[in-house]
């Protein structure tokens, strides 16, 4: 007997979660150190990746594969301490100007007060589709699992297996609507992740600076996983399938309504003449 779909997508989350349990990634085989220099460190035969940030520089890394739709996780535990003014990232990303991009970015903060996980979808070159989020516990004293679920059909964010943001591709349907709206599926895109000072913008929008006398900031990574997912167009047989189990569903909906506080969609000052299409 055939199993059905739905099944078979669940049991492949499942199978991508266990794997992330069971197997290191190793950062000498699966990335590059691109810039920073030494700031960036592999340690403990590949296994653990350490970002450093100080007064003169941050650092990132790069895949050194890249991924037309797949799941991307990866374990991070973030600054401690009085992170403001910096922005630990991991996100995929294609290459030249009209690039398409998923992004995973954590604001840094206060000694105290939380940290700010700002997520954002960019389709050729046009993002502006950012939503952000509190966590429900303090990042910085274990590791935690970051998810991109990435398909033709849909782009799911999770935080340990909670899913917090779902981005649907309605290219076929908004497509005639507004020409600007697309959807992320023809462009190949790397694993990047980075630590860097942004404190022109990052907390409370620039007013509180990076206090360099807590230099260096370090964030630290490790098992990394991705799995390819579909390679197909959207199909919205597929989608259906795809779409969150019932317990899923209602998480998502927890962190959304107790942890989002921001959604582009709902920024009034920003889209005076009302929402993007995607948000109707």
């Amino acid at each position: 007997m055939d199993t059905p779909l739905h099944l078979l997508f669940l049991l492949f989350l499942l199978a991508s979660s266990a794997a992330l349990a069971i197997v290191s990634a190793n950062f000498y085989n699966d990335f590059d150190i691109t810039w920073g220099n030494d700031r960036a460190k592999i340690l403990d035969n590949g296994q653990q990746l350490q970002l450093t940030l100080d007064r003169f520089s941050g650092c990132g890394i790069q895949s050194k594969q890249e991924y037309l739709f797949a799941k991307i996780d990866m374990q991070i535990k973030l600054v401690p301490g009085n992170s403001a003014g910096t922005v630990t990232t991991f996100y995929l990303s294609s290459q030249g100007p009209k690039h398409d991009e998923i992004d995973f970015e954590f604001l840094g903060n206060l000694s105290g007060d939380p940290y700010i996980l700002h997520t954002n979808v960019f389709a050729q070159g046009l993002g502006n589709r950012e939503q952000q989020f509190y966590l429900w516990f303090n990042p910085t004293l274990d590791f935690h699992t970051y998810s991109v679920l990435w398909t033709p059909n849909q782009i799911i964010f999770s935080v340990d297996g909670s899913p917090i943001r779902v981005f649907k591709n309605r290219e076929t349907e908004l497509g005639k609507v507004d020409s600007n709206y697309h959807y992320p599926k023809s462009q190949a895109m790397g694993v990047y992740s980075s630590l860097w000072n942004a404190d022109d913008w990052a907390t409370r929008g620039g007013l509180v600076k990076t206090d360099w006398t807590k230099a260096p900031f370090v964030a630290s990574f490790r098992n990394f996983n991705a799995a390819a997912t579909a390679t197909s167009s959207f199909d919205a047989a597929a989608a259906e399938e795809e779409a969150l189990e019932s317990n899923q569903e209602q998480r998502l909906q927890w962190v959304r309504k107790n942890y989002m506080i921001y959604d582009y969609c709902g920024d009034t000052k920003r889209f005076p003449q009302g929402p993007p299409p995607e948000c109707k």
